[in-house]
């Protein structure tokens, strides 16, 4: 018995596709020069000859965007996050540099909150998911075992944010 016409036609179809896809492609700019493929994307956008965008690598591009937000907020609070427990658990050991670190952290964390409020909702998993990051590099600077600390975050967002530190007096 052979395939129905629906899945015949299919098939035929594919195989049509696969034999094109075999046929060697000269690169598009966007494969040869990314950066005057932009231009060329914007230009198109602003003069409105919306028939010649290259839609298919602009969706994938401005997913890309939204994916490296969401990846900056948790490797930004990983940094934070990891300083946080350095300070709280070795307190002999501060240093300016962990001062700066936290400080400047929580500064870039705050801007890039304002500038992308809709990554409000996705806070609390960036948290938690940074934290794991923030534990690791609690483990690779101070050689302790990170496994001993509380396997999830510790600090409510007032202490991550808000929690005031006291730069270090040089030891006398």
């Amino acid at each position: 018995m052979g395939l129905p016409i629906e899945f015949a036609k299919l098939e035929a179809n594919e195989g049509l596709r696969q034999e094109a896809n075999m046929q060697p492609q000269a690169p598009s700019l966007y494969d040869v020069d990314f950066y005057a493929w932009l231009q060329q994307q914007a230009e198109y956008l602003r003069s409105g000859k919306l028939d010649q965008l290259d839609v298919f690598n602009l969706v994938e591009e401005i997913e890309s965007l939204g994916k490296q937000q969401r990846q900056e907020l948790r490797n930004r609070l990983g940094v934070l996050l990891g300083h946080l427990l350095k300070w709280h658990y070795q307190p002999q050991q501060r240093s300016a540099s962990w001062f700066y670190t936290i400080e400047e952290q929580r500064e870039e964390i705050l801007r890039h909150m304002k500038e992308n409020p809709s990554l409000q909702p996705y806070l609390s998993e960036a948290i938690s998911i940074g934290y794991k990051k923030g534990l690791r590099l609690f483990g690779s600077d101070t050689g302790l075992n990170h496994k001993r600390l509380p396997q999830s975050c510790p600090f409510s967002i007032e202490q991550i944010f808000e929690e005031p530190i006291e730069f270090p007096e040089p030891p006398s």
